[in-house]
């Protein structure tokens, strides 16, 4: 009964979507905003009481579930029996309706002080979404189908996705995601209320913030999740959907400042409401690429297109239908208070334009050979030259100017403060000057990164002078904090791209081999098993200078379903990673091992975790600000 419970449920949430909708766009005497929340609330506990459903069959492993038997096992840990509920095509995308139906029940109750026209129409535009997914998931996608007669053991999870990243990755990307659709139905809303304003700004602002965070986060997870896991040794790949990912993150980062504008300065109307569709736009394609069944990779889930043209027509039906709105309504809208060349307010609009063109350039790069593959049968690839040639360049140039935006005051400056950025710009070409001498060959980009992240980590802390640090507000210490967080990760990226060693060698237990600053005793090959695994296990021995550290890479072979996989064994220091991975043996009783030393790699996810954290203390700041103003009212 508890399938056909968490299937109820998923009923009457889609019914009172549908009546959620009639509320807010129907006749004007039944249009109460009290109504239409009490609603948005109720649905939003229904969706949520369907998931924990699914994550009870789950935990379970009610082989009567269909979808359980085809993705789980008796003998499989809890923790992935239990995150096993969103590693599939149907309950990833009740996760995915889940958050959209809690993320309206929380716009619901969180938004009490904006102006109800514009909310009662921001709810109904959250239920139009809500009830195409709903639509789409119970009859295409219904996660509770029932198998009759049960089976006797189920098929297993893919042992890609057996790692604690199932249980932190998805979530977080998700809650991202579909956080933007509040931001996305809050556009819709005040468009069709002509109240584009920075009120309006103010109740976006939030909700933009919270997606971005969750979308740094869940990025950042699933980039170290991959590396780690794949056994490749690359932190991006350029893979289609990790690219689907990356395009909302810089559709919202775009966002999340062009709102501060409009709530600061009540500019840029228009433009931000165009990126909040955007941003939204972007997260729903990258939902459609991953289940089409147009892409082959570890993140695509489905495989049918028949689901695929029903996103798509979701797609289509959702992103034209604003883009009308818009077009019809954004004449309407005053431009607001002007603002001089040298300005915060031309800064960020540089900062945006910067973000769009890096966006634009993924999103070329991503769909482009899709596109001729449909048109002409040809199979393109688009890979890294391309969106490092392009793509790099640009985020480059985004990342100097974004020291010297916050040195800038609204509407004009005479510019005086921006003579602090000569100490950052001095430090940055002292860095590439050293990197060009010490380095004859390597990547001119990585050269020109590693100075250009010395120059942003320094200027990052400039807003702070002449400020009393204790009475600067918790938003101002979250953008330093952010951009900081960018400076660490270009570091790691650029010092990664750089300085990595990569061996790729045949050895016999008893042999050593080096590379970097590592000597490499190995020692042994010997038999290890897990509970759903068995697996040959080397031990290596691997010494820089006092000291000795054991790694363990393993080849792992599981039964349900049959998959071989390697786990690479990663010793972290402060300067970087050793990475190993133990490959075939071969007939002379040699194994091949791949060896990566990465100096400071671990700065990339370090700086992704600083970012996110910058995020969080300026949603608590102005939370915690607008509290205060509203208890001293």
């Amino acid at each position: 009964m508890i399938a056909e419970a968490g299937l109820a449920a998923l009923w009457l949430a889609a019914g009172l979507a549908l009546l959620q909708l009639l509320l807010a766009f129907g006749p004007a005497a039944l249009r109460t905003t009290s109504a239409v929340r009490s609603v948005a609330i109720s649905e939003g506990a229904l969706t949520l009481f369907a998931m924990a459903m699914l994550m009870v069959v789950f935990e379970r492993t009610d082989l009567s579930v269909l979808l359980v038997a085809e993705n789980s096992h008796s003998a499989k840990p809890w923790l992935y029996k239990l995150a096993g509920a969103w590693g599939n095509h149907e309950g990833s995308m009740l996760l995915w309706v889940t958050i959209l139906g809690v993320a309206g029940a929380a716009l619901a109750v969180f938004s009490r002080r904006m102006e109800e026209r514009t909310l009662t129409a921001a709810l109904g535009a959250q239920a139009a979404l809500a009830l195409g997914f709903f639509t789409f998931l119970l009859l295409s996608s219904n996660p509770f189908a029932r198998l009759n007669p049960p089976a006797l053991e189920g098929r297993g999870l893919n042992p890609l996705l057996q790692d604690p990243g199932l249980v932190f990755h998805p979530p977080t990307l998700y809650l991202g995601y579909v956080g933007l659709s509040v931001a996305f139905s809050l556009a819709v809303g005040a468009l069709l209320t002509g109240r584009v304003d920075s009120a309006l700004a103010k109740a976006m602002r939030p909700w933009v913030l919270g997606a971005w965070i969750f979308l740094t986060l869940g990025i950042t997870a699933g980039s170290y999740w991959a590396y780690y896991e794949l056994g490749w040794g690359g932190w991006w790949f350029w893979d289609p959907v990790e690219n689907a990912s990356l395009m909302p993150w810089l559709a919202a980062t775009a966002l999340l400042h062009s709102v501060n504008v409009l709530a600061a300065r009540d500019s840029l109307r228009a433009w931000t409401v165009m990126l909040a569709m955007i941003a939204f736009s972007m997260s729903m394609v990258g939902t459609f690429l991953v289940r089409s069944g147009i892409l082959t990779s570890v993140h695509a889930f489905a495989v049918d297109p028949t689901r695929g043209t029903f996103l798509l027509a979701l797609l289509g039906l959702y992103v034209g239908a604003a883009f009308v709105l818009f077009a019809a309504r954004s004449g309407k809208l005053a431009e607001g208070p002007p603002f001089e060349l040298m300005s915060r307010e031309a800064a960020l609009v540089g900062n945006n334009l910067l973000l769009t063109v890096i966006l634009g350039v993924v999103f070329v790069g991503t769909l482009y050979p899709l596109f001729v593959e449909a048109a002409t049968g040809d199979k393109l690839s688009v890979g890294a030259p391309y969106f490092d040639s392009v793509a790099g360049p640009l985020a480059l140039l985004l990342a100097t100017l974004v020291g010297a935006g916050p040195l800038l005051n609204w509407r004009r400056d005479s510019g005086e403060r921006l003579k602090r950025l000569a100490v950052p710009a001095l430090v940055g070409v002292t860095v590439v000057v050293i990197a060009v001498v010490l380095s004859s060959g390597g990547s001119l980009l990585a050269k020109i990164g590693l100075g250009v992240a010395a120059m942003l980590a320094v200027a990052a802390f400039l807003p702070l002078i002449g400020r009393k640090l204790r009475r600067t507000p918790l938003s101002t210490w979250g953008m330093v904090v952010a951009h900081f967080g960018v400076a660490v990760s270009i570091a790691g990226m650029a010092g990664s791209t750089l300085l990595t060693k990569e061996m790729l060698t045949a050895a016999r237990p008893g042999e050593q081999v080096a590379i970097g600053p590592w000597l490499i005793q190995f020692e042994s090959v010997i038999p290890a098993a897990g509970s759903n695994w068995t697996a040959l296990q080397a031990e290596l021995r691997a010494s820089k200078g006092d000291g000795v550290s054991v790694l363990r890479p393993q080849s792992r072979f599981y039964t349900d379903p049959p998959t071989e996989t390697t786990e690479a064994a990663i010793e972290t220091v402060m300067s970087g990673q050793l990475y190993t991975v133990l490959g075939r043996p071969a007939e002379d009783g040699r194994w091949q091992l791949r060896l990566w030393w990465k100096p400071l790699v671990t700065l990339i996810w370090f700086g992704g975790a600083l970012i996110a954290l910058g995020g969080a203390l300026a949603l608590v700041g102005r939370a915690w600000r607008g509290w205060r103003k509203e208890r001293d009212a």
